[in-house]
């Protein structure tokens, strides 16, 4: 609502209330003058009298009955929106819409969604997940997570996380059996690759840099690519995070460990605003938190 005809209907309602401008005046910590003032512009706009006057009291005309009771709805709707947008400032509510990679279906996401919906029984969550590219206003997201800053200065990119990819095959595959000990020693078996990543060169201290052969099978899903290598079809480069849980169970076994492969950097990106909402920190705050657990 406009600030200045929140003002006057407060005014309006305060003397209709009171029967006095100088009771209201004192209220509102004003002049019995401004008061007056603002009635009368209140009536100039309107086009009626809102009040009989008289040298003793005010009453109300039959416009001003009228005009009172839709100034006190109106001054009890804009007083509940301040209020939901103070609470929303104080706790997180709403809905948050969040973008993020396939990848982080497997579980990655689990705990801090758990957390905000247990810490904000106020808010609600929408989760997206997407290997393609995402257009942050189109999409409506509150919370994009992805793997490069966004130079656009319409947006804010916050570090979450840098973490390791790895070379792993599951532990029934030939070379889980027969480990090798140099990146040459790959070309005779099947490389499954993310079509979207590009990078999958090995270093080693003391040794030339090695990339990996080309892909005899590729795909555009993480969790595609996690669950093919599970499966024997060859072998993969992935997020650690992703798959540290088969690791550890024996189920896939990683290769070539003294060599390194560039890692990755997860960013939460935002629509950047003049006062970030607090259900956007409190959603970057969770991720960070539990990302820097990894």
């Amino acid at each position: 609502m406009n600030m200045k005809l929140f003002r006057s209907l407060q005014v309006f309602v305060n003397v209709a209330d009171t029967g006095s401008m100088s009771v209201t005046a004192r209220s509102l910590g004003m002049t019995v003058s401004a008061i007056s003032q603002q009635l009368r512009k209140l009536e100039q706009d309107i086009g009626l009298s809102l009040f009989n006057r008289n040298t003793r009291s005010l009453s109300l005309t039959e416009a001003g009955r009228i005009y009172y009771q839709t100034s006190k709805n109106l001054l009890s709707e804009a007083q509940k929106a301040q209020h939901r947008i103070e609470q929303m400032q104080l706790s997180p509510t709403g809905k948050l819409n969040i973008v993020a990679p396939e990848g982080f279906g497997g579980g990655l996401l689990s705990k801090p969604l758990q957390k905000l919906t247990t810490d904000f029984p106020k808010l609600s969550l929408s989760l997206t997940l997407t290997d393609e590219p995402v257009n942050i206003i189109d999409s409506g997201a509150d919370v994009v997570l992805g793997f490069k800053p966004m130079s656009d200065n319409h947006f804010v990119s916050l570090h979450l996380a840098t973490w390791k990819r790895i070379l792993c095959v599951p532990a029934s595959h030939a070379l889980a059996k027969h480990p090798p000990q140099d990146p040459s020693e790959l070309a005779e078996y099947c490389h499954i690759a993310h079509n979207k990543i590009d990078d999958y060169t090995l270093t080693k201290p003391d040794n030339e840099d090695q990339p990996l052969h080309s892909a005899r099978v590729d795909v555009n899903s993480m969790q595609t690519l996690i669950q093919l290598t599970r499966d024997g079809v060859g072998y993969a480069v992935l997020p650690e995070p992703e798959i540290r849980h088969v690791i550890e169970s024996g189920e896939m076994v990683q290769l070539l460990e003294d060599w390194q492969l560039p890692d990755y950097t997860v960013f939460a990106i935002t629509p950047r605003h003049n006062e970030t909402p607090v259900k956007i920190r409190s959603a970057v705050d969770c991720l960070k938190d539990w990302f820097a657990t990894f």
